[in-house]
């Protein structure tokens, strides 16, 4: 292996770049938080130790679903098991970890997100808090896997948070949301208890959201 592997050469590109709009936006620091993106039996993935608003494709490690490094020179992320078991269990397209201010400020405190806007509907509604386990161990893998189940987002106690999708963009901007997620929730429980939405409410929502086209770009319709 040497660093003119260019197996999964725009994985790592797009890998690299995410990384650097990650740090620009203020939602990974220095060498904290890691991310990845699959192509079949093959993930492109950040490196261990390095900054990440500095990365390049060519920092950025291929692995394959066993974990052994068939691409880079860098060795990968110590969260490699965590991302290993997300692609396993949830068959995602991509993974995004990070130490996210907001989100890991509630995760030190609540033990649950509570779904209070609508726009959470896409990550499943409430967000589980994951028990604290050590970083990088296969604990912590175990204790994040469960508190996904039927999410696409899960709050890590006293660390940061993670989320899946089924390709790059889509794991960004359900980090996005829930990053935002939690900041509401922030600001409204400084003014008092915030509002959970329900069942009903969220399935009105989801009902809207089908029949409506609700989110998507589409034509105008013609006036009669």
């Amino acid at each position: 292996m040497d660093g003119s592997h260019q197996d999964l050469g725009a994985e790592r590109e797009a890998v690299a770049g995410t990384a650097r709009a990650l740090a620009g936006a203020g939602l990974v620091k220095g060498t904290s938080g890691n991310l990845s993106v699959r192509r079949e039996d093959r993930i492109a993935i950040t490196p261990t130790g390095c900054s990440l608003a500095d990365l390049e494709a060519s920092d950025v490690c291929v692995v394959d679903r066993a974990g052994s490094v068939v691409g880079g020179t860098l060795a990968p992320t110590s969260e490699l098991a965590l991302h290993l078991g997300v692609y396993d269990r949830f068959g995602a397209g991509a993974v995004v970890h990070t130490h996210a201010p907001m989100a890991t400020a509630l995760a030190c405190v609540l033990d649950e997100l509570p779904c209070v806007h609508y726009e959470m509907l896409p990550l499943g509604g409430a967000i589980r808090v994951a028990p604290y386990r050590t970083f990088g161990t296969p604990e912590l893998a175990e204790a994040a896997l469960d508190a996904l189940r039927d999410r696409n987002a899960v709050l890590l106690a006293n660390h940061g948070a993670l989320t899946h999708g089924a390709d790059l963009a889509a794991a960004v901007r359900a980090m996005e949301v829930l990053e935002w997620a939690a900041g509401i929730y922030w600001h409204a429980a400084q003014l008092g208890t915030p509002r959970e939405l329900g069942p009903e409410a969220l399935d009105a929502v989801a009902h809207l959201v089908d029949t409506s086209g609700y989110g998507t770009t589409r034509p105008a319709r013609a006036r009669g």
